[in-house]
């Protein structure tokens, strides 16, 4: 069935991709039909997306997953098709003679078909299991408030297709309050589980309770039922806990990158689409920004500064200067407070409205950075907040960005408190443990709105 389900979906996308460019057309060229030699560029996406897509992981199953996230996944692995055809054009230097309006057109229809496709089909199947249809039912073994938060979820969320039937108490001494009938006694439970044919098991146990586990397991081994091992950790791991492929086996991340390799590939092409696409809209901007630093006292356009990247490795920032040229005590470094006499007047405007940060963008190209993540900090303030600031030293597990959750939250500018560095830092942390391409979106939009606006820049 899944298997049938996978292969509907990539036939809807590639009727979405032709459709997109026929209609794209039709507004374009008031006719259905393009240039002969549109329809094979049509063509090659159509295959690209075969090939990629799954690489992305739209085909694999959303049930009891984020909507959000498959639409921000359908949306990326759409533009890295799309940035794929572009280079191909190029190549073959058809780049000119392609109407930009009509891949606009094009790109953001079939895009966005793919999208409300997807999420009209997840609707229906909502409002199915809404109606008690299309549920798998689910027998949870566990213990203590583990085990009840589990259930809760899985009651929160019924539109994602779960429904408990069953629980088993693997500690009597710790009572479970449930809907479904508690059972105590293994063979009791176990009979359950076949004569109600349910479809999965789920382990919520702490690893302490490795025999429990692997008792479970072996007993279910010769049946068609999904065993899945939801471990407590809580008290061990750092962030919430994600699994991992480490040589062929699985592995349970307590203190590890909170992201995984494909959100970090993810994450990375997003970010150098977007740095090349932001310095192309802002180049004129950047123009003008760099005569008047020259212009409003004497020294480079650029500042520029060593600071710490994803696994400490050390890179030189780019900024817009915006300080007179001025000499730092050896390892010292002040930061700028507010009324600095060292802000020269074009400084103190690129800095309230963050303008200063533009060639950063740079950095992002060059992949020392993200548009998203961590602010960096200079090399004497990480080694002055890593001693005291617990968590400090994690913001090295991704990228550092040119905005943050921490920035659009309001807590940027100077740290002359260690209160206000333990916000920042608490902040990065949860970033790092919530990370989705929807809270980067977030996020960007936030900068936007608000970043040219905010009382700690100066």
């Amino acid at each position: 069935m899944r298997d049938i389900q996978g292969l509907l979906a990539r036939f809807f996308d590639i009727a979405m991709v032709v459709g997109g460019a026929t209609i794209a057309s039709r507004i374009r060229f008031d006719n259905v039909a393009e240039p002969g030699y549109y329809m094979p560029f049509v063509a090659i996406a159509a295959a690209f997306a075969l090939v990629l897509f799954p690489g992305f992981g739209v085909y694999e199953s959303w049930r009891g997953r984020s909507k959000v996230v498959l639409a921000s996944r359908v949306s990326l692995a759409w533009l890295v098709v799309q940035a794929c055809v572009l280079v191909l054009m190029f190549s073959l230097h058809r780049l000119d003679d392609v109407s930009r309006l009509w891949f606009a057109y094009w790109t953001a229809m079939s895009g966005a078909w793919m999208i409300v496709g997807r999420l009209l089909t997840h609707a229906v199947l909502a409002r199915m299991r809404l109606a008690g249809m299309n549920f798998h039912q689910v027998a949870v073994v566990g213990c203590g408030t583990h085990c009840e938060s589990i259930m809760r979820r899985i009651e929160r969320a019924s539109q994602s297709g779960f429904r408990t039937i069953a629980v088993y108490n693997a500690s009597p001494d710790m009572p479970i309050t449930s809907r479904a009938p508690v059972f105590d006694d293994f063979d009791a439970f176990v009979r359950h589980v076949r004569e109600q044919h349910v479809h999965e098991v789920w382990l919520a146990l702490p690893l302490s309770q490795d025999r429990t586990i692997l008792r479970f397991v072996n007993e279910f081994r010769e049946d068609l039922v999904n065993v899945r091992f939801i471990p407590d950790v809580r008290s061990l791991a750092l962030f919430e806990s994600g699994v991992t492929d480490l040589l062929g086996v699985a592995a349970i991340n307590l203190v590890a990158s909170p992201l995984s390799q494909r959100a970090l590939l993810q994450k990375d092409v997003f970010d150098r689409l977007f740095a090349l696409a932001a310095l192309t809209a802002v180049a004129p901007l950047l123009i003008c920004i760099a005569i008047a630093v020259k212009l409003s006292s004497p020294g480079p356009v650029f500042f520029r500064q060593r600071r710490k990247g994803a696994d400490g490795h050390e890179f030189t920032i780019y900024k817009f200067r915006s300080m007179r040229m001025h000499i730092e005590e050896a390892g010292v470094l002040r930061q700028a407070t507010r009324d600095d006499p060292r802000v020269t007047r074009v400084g103190a405007f690129l800095r309230r409205t963050s303008l200063d940060e533009l060639p950063q963008f740079f950095n992002v190209l060059r992949g020392d950075m993200s548009v998203v993540g961590p602010r960096p900090h200079a090399l004497e303030h990480d080694d002055l907040y890593q001693k005291v600031v617990s968590g400090y030293i994690h913001r090295y597990r991704v990228k550092p960005g040119i905005t943050g959750w921490a920035q659009v939250n309001g807590f940027r500018g100077e740290t002359d408190r260690i209160e206000k560095m333990e916000a920042r830092v608490a902040h990065d942390l949860y970033y790092l443990g919530n990370w989705s391409f929807a809270l980067d979106m977030r996020i960007i939009m936030a900068t936007i709105f608000k970043g040219m606006r905010n009382s700690n820049a100066y």
